[in-house]
């Protein structure tokens, strides 16, 4: 199993998790088409449980509840 990112939406500046090999998402906010590779990486980790923890911190430290707009 592979690594899983954070990375922020290029246009609406929403965090998302993915797994490291996946090319594209769609954010679940705007749903603008984020291209990895352009996105802003934010943390990485080894499984999805860690990445999710690192993902409620961070929207904790940038004041954004789970229930996004």
């Amino acid at each position: 199993m592979g690594s899983t990112l954070v990375v922020e939406c290029s246009r609406c500046g929403g965090l998302l998790l993915k797994p490291a090999a996946q090319k594209t998402k769609t954010c679940p906010y705007c749903g603008t088409r984020v291209k990895v590779m352009k996105a802003k990486k934010l943390a990485s980790a080894r499984t999805a449980n860690q990445a999710s923890q690192i993902l409620r911190h961070l929207k904790t430290k940038k004041g954004v509840s789970d229930h996004q707009p």
